[in-house]
């Protein structure tokens, strides 16, 4: 046989092995997501769709995955931190308005399931061709000729080999889901059961599971579509207002990034700022914390819709007091978010300073901590920023997500600016003359429209504002603050030469 025909031969069986084994490993794999807000279990299919199992109370949702080779996944919720069912299903209805961050996630988990498995395949084939391969080597020329003459074989061996090889492949396809388990669904168009859904062309492909639970769980359901509806409703007709809108687009030789704080998961409000940051030719985006509202796990949806709606831009980020968790941090650097740690960086020529705020907090007000160590934290933050900042001597930007932390950096005239949220409202800018220069501060109000640590659902609960900062040289030199009213009322502020003239 010639090194061309073993070569073919070789990379046969390899196939012969790594595509079943990779099929039956993708099949077999399960991951732990967290889908809206819940704990989730996801499996891959081959059925062409994402199918969504809420448990025997709720009807079934699927939509086509559009996916090559018709992948799909199965998607089983889990459990939720929040007991009321119906809370829940408004905070996953208020969620779905926005899915592109969740779809995103999920394309990369499947990805990376299919990667997997796709290696071990590889390997399982490779082994495959090299013990065949060891095989025709060890058995030499001759060998290999006298098997040949003595074609065919003993009936006894022959039937010996042909029992081994198909136990083999009996083992590599006992991982491949077996047809006659597949559970039989009633698929319907989710407008059959739910005819005044808005006209949005996401809801032409979704389907609804019909039978027991569609009939019994109307009502909720319908309390959840409800929902979606009224948040899609606002947060895209406030999107279109927003498209154009009159803020200063940077000059020649000038660059801008727009600011958001204290969203506390509104995702709605992310296309919003979006437009914003288009209007202004953002070239890069400064998240100032507290995306979540305490930090837990299921709360990744917020940093996901962000990363997504930001996609083509980087996003500079400290963690608020409410997201300072691991789960938090982890998420960021995950979907690659520059996470300041209190040295500075330089980001689209502009050199940067910020850090993550030392404190946590839960849900209600106050902190979990000690007052006391929570104050002395801050206190020892903001020695340190402003120590680095006044030794380093080219920081421009000062990002910290409480103002406690820059005041000393203020003081100093450290900065050309020092921007923070945490306080749901606007302050400043107002400038500062220090012993190395003149700083202004300023402190935005939610970009979630948050009150306390709440901002998710159907409309901003109150007034919700985004920042423009300009740029030239490097220094900051101009800022613009934007806010979204309640009654989708856009108010634009005047653009401000930096530093501020002090009041008369």
């Amino acid at each position: 046989m010639s090194r061309a025909l073993a070569a073919l031969a070789l990379a046969i069986v390899g196939l012969v092995v790594a595509v079943p084994v990779t099929a039956a490993t993708f099949l077999d794999t399960e991951r732990a997501v967290t889908i809206g807000a819940h704990n989730a279990t996801a499996s891959p299919t081959f059925d062409g769709h994402v199918t969504i199992v809420a448990g025997p109370l709720l009807p079934e949702l699927r939509m086509p995955s559009d996916a090559v080779l018709g992948i799909g996944a199965e998607v089983v919720l889990r459990d939720s931190p929040d007991t009321d069912l119906e809370r829940v299903l408004a905070q996953d209805a208020a969620i779905a308005s926005q899915p592109e961050g969740e779809i995103a996630a999920m394309t990369s988990e499947m990805t990376d399931m299919a990667l997997a498995a796709l290696q071990r395949g590889v390997a399982a084939g490779v082994v495959a061709m090299v013990v065949v391969g060891g095989v025709w080597w060890a058995l030499g020329p001759r060998r290999r000729r006298e098997l040949r003459e003595a074609w065919p074989p003993d009936p006894r061996p022959a039937l010996v080999m042909g029992v081994l090889v198909i136990v083999v492949l009996g083992a590599v396809m006992a991982y491949a889901q077996d047809p006659d388990t597949e559970r039989e669904v009633a698929w319907v168009p989710i407008r059959q059961e739910f005819p005044e859904l808005p006209d949005e062309p996401r809801l032409d492909k979704v389907e609804i599971s019909r039978g027991a639970a569609t009939a019994t769980s109307k009502a909720i359901v319908q309390g959840a579509l409800d929902t979606y509806q009224a948040s899609l409703s606002f947060y895209s007709d406030l999107a279109e207002k927003a498209k154009g809108i009159a803020v200063r687009a940077p000059e020649p030789g000038q660059t801008t990034a727009l600011v958001v704080t204290d969203r506390h998961n509104n995702v709605g409000m992310d296309p919003v700022a979006r437009e914003v940051a288009d209007a202004a030719d953002a070239s890069f985006v400064l998240d100032l914390g507290d995306d979540t509202s305490n930090g837990a796990s299921w709360e990744a949806f917020s940093i996901k819709s962000l990363r997504q709606t930001f996609a083509d831009l980087p996003i500079v980020a400290v963690a608020g007091n409410h997201d300072t968790g691991d789960h938090v941090l982890d998420e960021m650097e995950r979907h690659d978010f520059i996470v300041l740690d209190g040295e500075p960086v330089e980001v689209e020529g502009v050199r940067i300073l910020g850090e993550s705020d030392p404190r946590s907090s839960g849900l209600t007000a106050g902190y979990n901590g000690n007052e006391d160590d929570n104050i002395s934290a801050i206190t020892d933050q903001n020695v340190a920023l402003a120590d680095t900042a006044c030794e380093d001597g080219e920081v421009s930007l000062l990002a910290t997500h409480s103002a406690a932390s820059a005041k000393a950096t203020v003081a100093q005239g450290c900065v050309d600016l020092a921007i923070s949220g945490h306080l749901h409202r606007q302050e400043g800018p107002v400038s500062t003359e220090g012993p190395n220069g003149t700083s202004t501060q300023l402190t935005i109000g939610s970009t979630g429209g948050a009150v306390y640590a709440f901002a998710l659902g159907t409309k901003l609960r109150r007034d919700a504002q985004v920042a423009v900062l300009t740029f030239e040289d490097g220094r900051a030199v101009g800022l613009q603050v934007v806010t979204f009213k309640p009654g989708a009322v856009i108010d634009v502020g005047a653009y401000t030469t930096l530093p501020v003239a002090a009041a008369p």
